[in-house]
């Protein structure tokens, strides 16, 4: 291509992904989006405006070098792009799919102005896609084996990301994950359409091939503790997410037909009812009123979902506007091109049946008052605008809390959200060579900021390990830095 002027890129249009028609999707869990070509590939590429000082980078959680990949594209070199993504990113064809992108890495690119960012996630998973089952950082000479071993538990993005740097370093690394597939909300939350198990496998498989081993079916804190993890290796990962549901506290949430997203998602996720013909053991959704609360990412997978499997009629209710939903724009568009229907500035304040089951859902409307602790203008309820509404199945999406099965471990710091309580660069935990990021720190968050821990964890165990700590690391009467509060029981 010829070499164009800085003008004539900032003018060029942002390319398309090229995705399935809405209405035929929503009837499959076939993949929504198709992926860019070569060609298109190499287009987008050449929009970049390859700026002195990249912000983009920036705006990676795990400083991906996002100028010389997109050049790399650009110039068809596809094989070395994928190399410089790989050394980054250990799951690229997940982040390039599920990543909020436009809040972060593409949020700041210049061109964001003009409201044209370069595609960054959709030219990562190019990169990652075309790469498929080859090993760009394999390729390297295997790391000299620095004689520590690493318990890494639990399998999604942070643990996934820190393994994959800490075997990189030349430790040897164990992961435990509680279900009998690894990968967490990556396999079991996400839905088929938009990050295919397949996908999610072959990113696994590229950390075995680097020496990464997986244990299965080991729930860490019920069949061994981080105690039990201390006695084989030097040091230990949490990196669990934040898997329990958060309910309304509403009357009716007990009714036959009430349940959380994560049950939902998991249900569908984990007995395969993506497949044709699967008798996925979850409320009869087929013909039915399906109504999720809530206005994230995971609310649209649950709404979505609830639409594939033969929903009559599919509806989110969010107690703010449009503009304050979290969920990436992406994704509330690609809801509505498959007839998901929104309602806005409602809440749900009962849920009603007849003989245990669900029948009615109580409303309120509601008006935006002065903004909350996040900025965000808080929702006020309207007095007398009750309205009952019939439905058959409601989904919860509010946000998760940290699973308690971990806040047994003698001596572990829990914030009063019950999260884990760690050194912000570190993440070192309140116990000698315990070590947690992602969720399970920070509450819910996102994949990518999952990774950014999970990597920062793995370069500080590494640097504790190298340093040479010999002491008793199970000893919680004399452990962690001073910094860190008494730990909460």
């Amino acid at each position: 291509m010829t070499e164009l002027s800085r003008k004539e890129r900032s003018a060029m249009a942002r390319t398309a992904m090229p995705e399935r028609d809405g209405r035929a999707r929503a009837t499959t869990f076939d993949e929504v989006n198709l992926g860019f070509t070569e060609e298109l590939a190499i287009l987008e590429a050449s929009r970049c405006l390859r700026c002195p000082r990249p912000k983009c980078i920036e705006g990676c959680p795990v400083g991906v070098r996002i100028d010389e990949f997109i050049i790399a594209i650009a110039d068809g070199a596809f094989d070395r792009a994928a190399e410089i993504v790989s050394e980054d990113n250990s799951l690229p064809a997940v982040c390039g799919r599920v990543c909020p992108q436009e809040s972060q890495c593409e949020g700041a690119c210049v061109l964001s102005r003009k409201e044209r960012p370069i595609a960054i996630g959709h030219l990562e998973r190019f990169v990652a896609d075309r790469a498929g089952s080859s090993d760009p950082v394999r390729s390297s000479a295997a790391p000299k084996r620095s004689g520590f071993s690493v318990g890494v538990v639990g399998s999604g993005p942070a643990g996934l990301a820190c393994a994959f740097d800490l075997a990189r370093a030349g430790h040897a690394v164990t992961v435990y994950e509680a279900l009998h597939e690894p990968g967490g909300v990556l396999v079991y939350g996400i839905p088929e359409y938009r990050l295919p198990k397949a996908v999610v496998a072959a990113e696994v498989d590229r950390l075995r091939r680097n020496g990464v081993t997986f244990e299965m079916n080991v729930p860490i804190g019920n069949a061994e503790s981080i105690d039990d993890l201390l006695d084989r290796h030097d040091a230990v990962f949490i990196g669990v997410g934040a898997g329990l549901p958060r309910f309304l506290d509403v009357p009716g949430e007990h009714l036959v037909g009430v349940l959380s997203a994560n049950e939902f998602l998991t249900r569908v996720n984990l007995m395969r009812g993506y497949d044709e013909g699967s008798n996925t053991p979850i409320p009869d959704v087929v013909d039915r009123r399906v109504a999720v609360i809530g206005g994230g990412n995971t609310a649209l997978d649950a709404v979505r979902t609830a639409l594939r499997l033969g929903a009559r009629d599919a509806t989110v209710y969010y107690r703010r506007t449009e503009d304050e939903m979290p969920a990436r724009r992406e994704e509330i568009r690609h809801a509505r091109e498959e007839g998901v229907h929104f309602e806005f500035l409602v809440n749900p304040g009962a849920f009603r049946g007849e003989e245990g089951w669900l029948h009615t859902m109580e409303l309120e409307r509601m008006r935006l008052g002065e903004p909350d602790a996040d900025g965000r203008r808080r929702p006020e309820p309207i007095d007398g605008t009750r309205v009952d509404v019939p439905v058959d199945v409601v989904v919860i999406a509010v946000g998760n809390a940290p699973n308690p099965t971990l806040a047994r471990t003698p001596g572990l710091a829990l914030s009063p959200r019950g999260t884990i309580v760690v050194d912000g660069e570190t993440g070192m935990t309140s116990r000698r060579g315990v070590f947690a990021g992602g969720d399970i720190v920070t509450g819910g968050a996102t994949v990518i900021l999952a990774m950014g821990a999970g990597r920062r964890a793995a370069s500080a165990i590494s640097n504790f390990l190298q340093e040479g700590s010999e002491g008793d690391s199970s000893d919680a009467a004399s452990t962690g830095p001073g910094w860190l509060p008494t730990p909460s029981r």
